[in-house]
């Protein structure tokens, strides 16, 4: 029997109705979340995600900039927009689009953005709240995936989750995150011996690598649940993920196709990130 794929899109839109609303309510009290997007260069694929964003932000109510560089821009002009940014009350979360140019340090530019407005999760000190179980924001694709998981009424607590990747983007904190669920948790990477040793034993894969078509049938115990965070562009043009998802698919119990499922649920919880942010700087304000 084929694997119930999950609607990505009826996920993402309940979601979002709910975030709507939220922001709505909070804007009518005087305070308007606003996020702001920083992109240096010209990265194709990074053009679309921050249009995807922005036209989110709009359909959510929240007030976005979207500040555009020249890939020549220089790291200082880099972090002294990121003070800039720090210093306006009217944006709540700052967001600098990867990849950066060779000459831009991606460590510098994390960390020059205000730990309360870093709704990516990549400053150090909210890696590590994140690690130590402290409130505040979750990686935004990890938490997607947290929240896909719970939406189709998965059952992540006593589970074996594997994760295939270990960036600091995904697959790290997506371990944490899945710990953080009570879930039994592997890591596997490019130095992994017998790889499909460990996927096969996975009650929940997730895969995190970044390799078009990777997982195979034989990487998959029958009735898995199969995550697929991966987002690839084939040389036809064509977007896959790192999944062969039809290969898979009589296979898994559950599996998310790749693009319309992972890829929008990141967007939207950069919007709950902006929000929540923004929540916390009007409690921090009415409490001085």
């Amino acid at each position: 029997m084929p694997a119930q794929v999950i609607n990505g899109k009826e996920i993402v839109s309940a979601y979002r109705t709910e975030i709507k609303q939220e922001v709505e309510r909070l804007t009518q009290q005087g305070v308007q979340p606003g996020l702001a997007v920083i992109l240096v260069g010209e990265d194709p694929a990074s053009q679309v995600y921050v249009r995807n964003k922005a036209r989110a932000c709009e359909e959510a109510g929240i007030y976005s900039e979207v500040h555009r560089l020249a890939a020549a821009t220089s790291e200082a002009e880099v972090l002294d927009l990121i003070g800039q940014l720090n210093d306006n009350a009217r944006i709540h979360g700052i967001l600098v689009q990867s990849p950066l140019p060779a000459h831009i340090s991606e460590e510098q530019v994390v960390e020059a953005i205000a730990v309360e407005k870093d709704v990516d999760c990549f400053h150090p000190v909210n890696v590590g709240n994140l690690m130590i179980g402290k409130d505040g924001p979750a990686p935004c694709t990890p938490a997607g995936v947290i929240e896909i998981l719970k939406k189709v009424g998965v059952e992540i607590a006593g589970k074996h989750a594997v994760v295939i990747g270990r960036s600091n983007i995904v697959g790290k904190p997506m371990s944490i995150l899945l710990l953080r669920e009570n879930a039994t948790v592997t890591v596997c990477h490019s130095k992994t011996a017998n790889m499909a040793e460990f996927t096969r034993q996975a009650d929940i894969l997730v895969a995190a690598v970044g390799k078009p078509k990777m997982i195979k049938r034989e990487h998959v115990k029958p009735g898995a649940v199969v995550v697929d965070v991966g987002i690839n562009r084939l040389d036809t043009g064509k977007l896959a993920g790192d999944v062969d998802f039809d290969d898979v698919l009589d296979v898994a119990s559950y599996i998310t196709p790749v693009p319309g499922c992972v890829g929008p649920m990141t967007i939207t919880i950069l919007l709950r990130n902006t929000l929540e942010a923004a929540k916390r700087a009007a409690q921090a304000k009415a409490t001085v």
